[in-house]
């Protein structure tokens, strides 16, 4: 019991950062495939993904910087909101690029083949965006900040 009380605490803002990375993830998500789903009949698959995604990472940015890392932001908000966008943009990309495989080169064009691709688009653009906003997005934690003050402040709502 105590070996696993000890990762915890070694752990602890990780798994926080994680727990809230992951509900602001699941709520843009449900954005996402509502969206998409709405548009795909009346645009293509490249649009329906963009449009959706676009309205995602707006959601994705306020939910992110102001609970999820809200422990490390900075004074620069233009440029955490800069390499945000961008690290968005390139997860997009990775999303549309499945999303677009499995329209264009496979021929697949039913709602559930949408889906699908979408669901595996997603898991790369999700573990790619985690990486980057931990790296360098939202990396700035106040150095006179001790590791209790950090908790304390990540898990606050």
């Amino acid at each position: 019991m105590t070996l696993i009380r000890d990762y915890y605490f070694r752990f602890r803002v990780l798994i926080h950062e994680i727990g809230k990375f992951g509900i602001v993830g699941a709520v843009a998500t449900v954005i996402t495939f509502a969206l998409q789903n709405a548009l795909y009949g009346h645009a293509g698959p490249t649009t329906s993904v963009v449009v959706a995604n676009a309205v995602a990472t707006c959601f994705a940015f306020l939910g992110n910087r102001y609970w999820a890392f809200k422990h490390r932001k900075t004074a620069n908000m233009g440029r955490e909101t800069v390499l945000f966008v961008f690290f968005n943009v390139v997860g997009t990309l990775i999303q549309t690029a499945f999303v677009d495989f499995n329209h264009y080169l496979l021929g697949n064009h039913d709602r559930l083949s949408l889906n699908i691709a979408t669901v595996i688009g997603i898991v790369f653009a999700t573990m790619f965006r985690l990486f980057c906003y931990r790296k360098f997005v939202f990396n700035s934690i106040p150095p006179t900040q001790d590791p209790a003050e950090e908790l304390a402040a990540a898990t606050l709502p």
